[in-house]
């Protein structure tokens, strides 16, 4: 991609990019990949995926349909390209449509991200909870791994009750076909996990060992109008069973955990962990209090189109959170007062986040901090602790090293600050 940019009398930054004709390959096939992420469609090992979208989705021209996708992830490298910072990622403005085995140009007026000021930059002061870790921690996690190991045994016969354990053999079908994957020889079942539907369990209260029962359960579930699936199945309760949760002693470390000497050396090392996890959140938590203290110092207004694409971004990204979980964006703004209530909560929010980083921007400059790897590194591996690497790795190839350099920039001054802070804790006399 060639890069020229020119300054604008309104202080805006013009930047014409050139994309050759292998750029604009690659950015469709990235908007293929992410269109069929986002379908579902299935792509089967050698199958491109224009071909996989029209198989399943009747989609004829994928190129045509993600254009306007393949534009937006050509934009940012234009910007990092030209190593300007800028204060939101600006709208892209052609001349001609995107098309395959062609050149593609496109223009940005990039704003760039003000230098504001502070009021003082003298150490800030903050107060905070001590530091403690919760009684009882690694007593649970040592009861939780005691659990996941604990097996079911034979128990004492007796009627089949709400909370036993059975071992089973089953034998299920639907419309006369044999269910393979349901049936079984012998399985222990738990009553009351709601592993099966409810009228599958209730034929089984009651029942004794070597008891056989057939009956039919229906599966809940099935779209309003239709009725619902309907399994037929043949039970029997072969033994009744009991949970053992095992000791976590010398022996049992020995054979399950070996690479820890023994029970003593398991307990010392989840504590270390849990010890480690609290004073990471414990320092997250100072830098923040700094971070928000140093921010009632900014001076200045931020611009409504930087407040307006900040607040899109957050919105965008926590729709996509919602919807990962499940959870209808509508519900989740009900939970929140409403329309109104929430759109206060966002402008609250949006402001702040705005200005906790221009604040760390003033501080970084006003020390004359430099950036260095290790902090690029540092960056990433809060992004992505288990490969920080690959953190980095999508962040540039992506075009997005500019917003990587921003973090970097801004977690520096922010370690700076608490490094300096006057830290107090709740309970005890200032210093």
């Amino acid at each position: 991609m060639k890069v020229t940019e020119k300054k604008l009398d309104d202080g805006r930054i013009l930047l014409e990019a050139v994309v050759s004709t292998a750029e604009v390959g690659h950015a469709l096939a990235v908007a293929h990949n992410g269109f069929a992420q986002q379908m579902g469609v299935r792509v089967q090992p050698g199958v491109p995926v224009a071909q996989a979208v029209e198989q399943q989705l009747g989609v004829k021209d994928l190129d045509s349909l993600v254009a306007q996708q393949a534009v937006e992830y050509l934009v940012p490298f234009a910007i990092d390209k030209s190593n300007i910072a800028p204060a939101f990622i600006p709208q892209p403005k052609t001349s001609a449509p995107l098309k395959r085995g062609q050149t593609f140009s496109f223009e940005l007026r990039v704003t760039p991200k003000p230098a504001y000021e502070l009021k003082s930059y003298d150490p800030v002061t903050i107060t905070v909870p001590p530091f403690q870790i919760p009684e009882g921690e690694v007593d649970a996690q040592l009861a939780q791994m005691a659990e996941s190991y604990a097996q079911y045994v034979a128990d004492e016969p007796h009627p089949v009750g709400p909370s036993d354990g059975v071992l089973i053999s089953l034998e299920a079908f639907q419309g006369g076909k044999r269910l393979d994957n349901l049936s079984t020889d012998a399985r222990t079942y738990v009553m009351g996990m709601n592993l099966m539907p409810e009228g599958f369990e209730k034929n089984l209260l009651g029942m004794e060992v070597g008891q056989t029962k057939s009956f039919s359960f229906e599966m809940p579930g099935a779209p309003e109008g239709q009725d619902p699936d309907v399994f037929d199945c043949t039970v029997t309760v072969k033994e009744l069973q009991k949970k053992v949760v095992p000791q976590i002693d010398d022996e049992w470390v020995a054979k399950f955990m070996p690479l820890y000497r023994d029970a003593a050396a398991l307990r010392g090392a989840l504590t270390e962990a849990v010890q480690s996890q609290h004073r990471a959140q414990h320092h997250e938590m100072l830098l923040q209090a700094a971070a928000a203290e140093l921010s009632k110092r900014f001076q200045g207004s931020i611009a409504d189109e930087v407040y307006e694409f900040t607040r899109d971004t957050m919105l965008a990204n926590l729709r996509g959170s919602l919807q990962q979980q499940g959870i209808p964006f509508e519900q989740y703004i009900q939970n929140y007062g409403g329309e109104q209530q929430f759109g206060m909560i966002m402008m609250m929010q949006t402001r702040e986040l705005l200005v906790q980083g221009y604040s760390l921007d003033a501080l970084f400059r006003h020390e004359k901090m430099s950036l260095e790897d290790k902090d690029i590194e540092r960056a990433c591996r809060q992004m992505n602790p288990m490969d920080p690497k690959a953190a980095r790795r999508e962040m540039e190839e992506n075009g997005r090293g500019f917003a990587l350099r921003e973090a970097a920039e801004r977690m520096k001054a922010n370690e700076w600050l608490l490094e300096h802070a006057v830290v107090n804790e709740e309970g005890t006399k200032s210093a």
